[in-house]
């Protein structure tokens, strides 16, 4: 079989290996226009104002997210989720079905527009049943900001919050103050955005902790044997006490007499010594 005759062989494998092309959800099988049709739906809403061809060349964002399980957003929420507040049972409006912990779930809005693709922090039994808390946080925010009005900060706490700011209650930055701040908003208020290793207070619907196990009993008087291995213990890693007149003396240079005898260097020939050493040096 000559060269040719191998590489035509191969043209049907290459055709049937070509039919699982794929990006996200979508297939080549999936509606694929060309730039031709983008060209003349263009060309025909601009001289028609007919804009039907144009939406079935340009298809919405929303339609790569149909895998994903939906939460809708409250209208009153959605700006919030935009600038990356996580999002709290006060703004969850509806959600489906069988959502576990830690899913990638869309947060979308009453008309069907992606806000942000998010984790869930709570699962559908946990949605139905809390009254607060973390429903989910933002992975990847979609919906551009401001797009709907801004309503946070206008709620009971928040208002609350602020006249104790004010007051000096609380620091310019919404944080207690220690011996200021009363004990009751302590003990009720939550702060979500704390860091991870901060444990928030606890609400008082939430289930207490159980007490502290009662302290242990008193240690048992040591026994005299181990009275004793103790004092061995500590004798023995102890350095012996030096007596006072038995410390070291200064060095004195000795130095041999006329007669042949050593001695110790008085005080005029240390200072002659040294006097010849520094001129030695100079």
């Amino acid at each position: 079989m000559c060269a040719w005759e191998h590489a035509l062989s191969l043209i049907p494998h290459l055709n049937s290996s070509n039919n699982s092309v794929r990006s996200g959800i979508l297939s080549e099988d999936d509606d694929i226009v060309t730039m031709h049709d983008v060209l003349d739906a263009q060309w025909l809403y601009d001289n028609t104002r007919d804009e039907s061809y144009l939406r079935h060349v340009v298809r919405p964002l929303e339609s790569l997210l149909t895998n994903y399980k939906r939460i809708v957003v409250k209208d009153s929420a959605v700006n919030a989720v935009c600038y990356g507040a996580k999002l709290m049972i006060p703004g969850l409006l509806r959600y489906e079905a069988d959502i576990e912990i830690n899913e990638e779930v869309v947060l979308m809005t009453t008309k069907g527009e992606a806000i942000a693709v998010g984790i869930a922090q709570m699962s559908t039994a946990d949605l139905a049943s809390c009254d607060h808390g973390v429903v989910a946080k933002v992975k990847r925010c979609i919906m551009n900001r401001d797009l709907y009005p801004r309503r946070w900060g206008l709620g009971p706490k928040a208002q609350e919050k602020k006249k104790m700011i004010k007051s000096g209650s609380l620091d310019k930055y919404g944080k207690k103050i220690e011996g200021v701040t009363p004990d009751t908003w302590s003990k009720t208020y939550v702060d979500y955005n704390a860091a991870d290793g901060e444990v928030p207070a606890t609400l008082p619907t939430q289930p207490t902790e159980a007490a502290p196990a009662a302290a242990p009993a008193a240690a048992a008087p040591a026994t005299p044997a181990a009275e004793e291995k103790k004092r061995k213990r500590k004798d023995a890693t102890e350095e012996p006490e030096t007596p006072a007149g038995d410390k070291k003396k200064k060095k004195t240079k000795t130095v041999v007499g006329p007669d042949g005898v050593e001695r110790e260097e008085t005080a005029e020939e240390r200072a002659a010594r040294k006097a010849r050493k520094a001129a030695k040096k100079a």
